[in-house]
């Protein structure tokens, strides 16, 4: 079947890619679809214009032009995939890679251009993430590799530190051991984060410093669908450490709680005395006022909220656990690591939503 001319018109008409036609003084004599969709011009606004709009500078425009009318790059009249820029109608820069040919009258001389150019943003972007990739499987193989000597030593540390204490008071020396694996965890679960963008092909962005942007690599515990037990309840989580606060308020909000934090008893008694909560979720070890005192103070005020208690150790050096439990608590969470699904069990059946 022969390609007529007004069949080959109406398939450059519809193509995706830019095409645009100048006469031998530079004015655009043809602005197909596919250059109205990538530049966003409309064909009245670039027809009969000067092509040197379409592109950053004019000195872009005849950096063009040279490529068409020299010989590296294709042959004298002609440019084969020409690495440049166009400026679309909200001022985006859009790589583009153009092949063209200068259009010669019959007595040969130039008599205008023709440009076919292909819009570079998805190839570039797959590009990137391929290379962030790669980045991301190198930087995982040599970060884990060191971070789980840092985990092997920190177990030994924490046996040593059992074996020295005796019967003397390690817990502080023991919570900055579980800190170390905490943050551990943090980098191993970044880096994790890096690599499932990388595998993917879209990632998101977070506001830096003015209008820089950094790769949001936050920790998603909101793809966890939320726990219709824990739904709308309020809840003081109270620690002196701000990494466990962070944690525990991400898995309960993901699971549906409205949750404030304090950072030691008197911050969260004045929290208790400020709003309603429906249950205080406390650490055991505390400077200024430990959980049994806290909780001590919250029965004499409060005696109808319900508290759990919770530690890093899975011992109870000073009694506070059971003190406590001998004045009346029922429930005890030990957060070493922290199990977000016994947590919310925990919390559903202390208020009754079990």
């Amino acid at each position: 079947m022969a390609i007529t001319r007004q069949r080959l018109m109406a398939l450059l008409d519809r193509s995706t890619d830019i095409v645009v036609a100048t006469d031998r003084k530079g004015t655009v004599v043809y602005y197909n679809d596919g250059a109205s969709r990538s530049l966003g011009y409309k064909l009245d606004e670039i027809l009969g214009e000067f092509v040197g709009r379409l592109y950053p500078s004019i000195e872009e425009a005849r950096r063009v032009m040279l490529a068409m009318t020299g010989p590296e790059h294709g042959g004298e009249g002609v440019c084969d995939t020409f690495p440049t820029v166009f400026l679309s109608k909200t001022g985006e820069e859009i790589p583009v890679g153009i092949s063209g040919k200068v259009i010669f009258d019959d007595d040969g001389e130039p008599d205008g251009t023709i440009g076919f150019a292909k819009d570079l943003r998805g190839i570039l972007h797959r590009d990137h993430m391929a290379t962030l990739g790669e980045v991301a499987i190198g930087l995982s193989h040599e970060i884990n590799n060191p971070l789980a000597v840092i985990i092997n030593q920190s177990e030994l540390l924490e046996r040593d530190l059992f074996a020295l204490a005796g019967e003397r008071d390690c817990s502080v020396e023991l919570e900055r051991v579980d800190a170390v694996r905490r943050e551990v965890a943090r980098i191993s679960e970044i880096v994790g984060r890096l690599g499932e963008m990388a595998r993917g092909e879209t990632y998101e962005t977070v506001d830096y410093v003015g209008p820089a942007k950094m790769l949001d690599l936050s920790r998603r515990v909101d793809a966890e669908p939320a726990d219709p037990r824990l739904d709308g309840l309020r809840i003081l989580v109270v620690d002196d450490d701000l990494g466990i606060c962070g944690t525990m308020k991400e898995i309960l909000e993901a699971s549906g709680c409205k949750v404030e934090v304090a950072h030691d008893g008197i911050d969260a008694l004045a929290r208790i005395d400020a709003s309603r909560f429906d249950l205080m979720l406390t650490d055991v070890v505390m400077p200024r006022m430990d959980g049994h005192e806290l909780y001590l103070a919250v029965q004499e005020r409060y005696p109808d909220l319900p508290v759990l208690m919770m530690t890093a150790f899975h011992y109870d050096k000073d009694h506070i656990i059971k003190r406590s439990k001998i004045e009346g608590l029922e429930g005890v969470i030990f957060k070493k690591p922290v199990d977000p699904a016994r947590l919310r069990t925990a919390i559903a059946e202390t208020v009754g939503r079990s």
